[in-house]
């Protein structure tokens, strides 16, 4: 197998940080090449580089056998390197075959070139000639599932015919087990076409059904690079190689059955066209956990019960007394705190700092009385904060948008640590975080439980039977399963799947 790319001596540094050291790096034509490695471990850091986002300080990268310079995305681009985000910036209103010729309209290049829709459509056709993948790009993008606005994001980086390359920026976070296996289907129609892909993930489980091969990531150095075939049979020891240290259990132990009063009581919710008659009831110490798959209703159901969203009918009641929330600030005045799925258009301002963004839900605990922020005292609480949620590098005053994906989801939950919220709401908590940055969040929530009302929502259903005390599941916004312990886990599966109690 030909190498479409080789690298050697790989090195970068920020300071005084070294992101990688001496890292030696390849990948061949029609390989899937798997990145493993905790958040701050060196993989993104080392795709920036490849991408032309990053400038290595030493080292020397080969393509296609030819020793080349990757100054920028454009070199990269000239070098036949693409790449697909982790959250892939797509026009909504557009339809698929226009968003993967946006700002190529036209045969000519000129103010006044008309937009040639029959042209486009006959380059998508040639495209998916080259690429016979099943998507109807027609279709507008906000009429897409997410594993078609992936796919298109994916076709938009291989359009120019001399790409060879193709690195893929957990592409499945934000999908369901069965998207997920559609988009693994695509991976291997670009496989069988001579694309290489170099996929970052944190799911070991996808590495043993998708990749070739995988390289594992630790403080800064490739610590392994194996063939999946000999690592599948021992997931621990991959584990060990991205930690360092045993890792231990993944979930605490769950609380006993609770009998304190009701913290948040939510009494036929309706949301037209999004939820119909939701009821639960969450307390001190227990995790009450929602299961429900892209468009189930639990991102609705969690904007509402933090003033987001405006219901149409029930109530909710908070410490036993009837509330209608206007709005997130009044949610945060009375105690309620939503950590939400999408931290970079919801849970951050990403040109700021961290401290910035973690104190930013509890203003009144930041600042004195005449508005002078307690900059000393934040400081020194943002960093115990963080040092619990282990983000890496630990550069407070570095912005949001400079992190790691899992890293800049340890921010939002620093922020809502910060809120001192008497009511925590976790949606799809875990995106992006590395599976020992996991057990130690697990650890947090457990531990919050005791003093704080814990409403966990997830399509992770592994997460939401690991965690949570009391379980129901959410489908087409009807709560299909009630809550309930010791539930079965295919009952629980089913009502989530197809609404359907068994």
């Amino acid at each position: 197998m030909a190498d479409i790319l080789r690298m050697t001596g790989i090195t970068k540094r920020f300071g005084s940080v070294i992101a990688l050291r001496d890292v030696d790096f390849d990948v061949g034509e029609g390989e899937i090449h798997a990145l493993l490695g905790v958040n701050g471990a060196g993989k993104s850091t080392l795709v920036k580089i490849i991408s032309g986002l990053y400038v290595a300080d030493h080292g020397t990268i080969w393509v296609a056998g030819q020793q080349r310079s990757i100054q920028s995305p454009r070199d990269a681009i000239g070098c036949g390197i693409a790449a697909v985000q982790q959250h892939p910036e797509l026009v909504g209103d557009l339809s698929g075959y226009e968003n993967i010729f946006l700002g190529q309209e036209g045969e000519r290049h000129s103010l006044f070139d008309r937009v040639d829709r029959k042209a486009m459509r006959a380059r998508a056709e040639k495209l998916l000639e080259r690429f016979p993948i099943e998507i109807d790009l027609s279709t507008k993008i906000k009429h897409m599932e997410s594993v078609e606005r992936e796919t298109v994001a994916i076709l938009h980086a291989l359009k120019q015919e001399h790409v060879k390359l193709l690195i893929l920026d957990e592409p499945t976070s934000t999908l369901t087990q069965l998207e997920a296996e559609k988009l693994f289907e695509v991976m291997r129609t670009l496989k069988a076409s001579g694309i290489g892909i170099v996929y970052i993930t944190h799911r070991l489980e996808e590495v043993f059904e998708i990749a070739d091969r995988v390289t594992i990531f630790r403080d800064g150095q490739k610590v392994a690079s194996l063939d999946t075939s000999d690592a599948a049979h021992d997931e621990a020891s991959i584990s060990r190689l991205m930690l360092q240290e045993e890792m231990g259990e993944l979930y605490p132990a769950k609380a006993p059955e609770v009998a304190t009063p009701p913290v948040l009581e939510v009494r036929d919710l309706t949301v037209t066209g999004a939820l119909e008659r939701v009821s639960l009831t969450l307390r001190h110490g227990e995790i009450v956990g929602g299961f429900g798959l892209v468009g189930s209703g639990i991102e609705t159901l969690a904007k509402a019960l933090f003033g987001a969203e405006r219901p149409n009918g029930g109530e909710i009641l908070l410490n036993g007394e009837p509330v209608t929330l206007k709005g997130p600030k009044d949610a945060l005045r009375r105690g309620i705190f939503l950590v939400p799925g999408d931290r970079k258009t919801e849970g951050l301002t990403l040109t700021k700092n961290i401290i910035f963004n973690a104190t930013l839900a509890n203003l009144g605990r930041a600042s004195y009385p005449g508005g002078l922020l307690k900059r000393r005292r934040n400081d020194t609480l943002i960093a115990e904060i963080l040092e619990q949620l282990d983000l890496r590098p630990p550069q407070l005053w570095r912005r949001a948008a400079e992190f790691s994906g899992g890293n800049q989801q340890k921010v939002v939950l620093a922020k809502g640590l910060f809120s001192e919220a008497e009511v925590y709401i976790f949606v799809e908590p875990t995106v992006g975080v590395d599976i020992g940055a996991r057990a130690k969040l697990y650890a947090l929530i457990r531990e919050l439980s005791k003093s704080a009302a814990i409403l966990l929502l997830s399509s992770d259903f592994d997460e939401i039977c690991g965690l949570a005390d009391r379980i129901f599941s959410l489908y087409r916004g009807q709560m299909s399963v009630p809550p309930s312990r010791d539930l079965p886990r295919d009952k629980i599966l089913a009502g989530g799947l197809m609404g359907a109690e068994r």
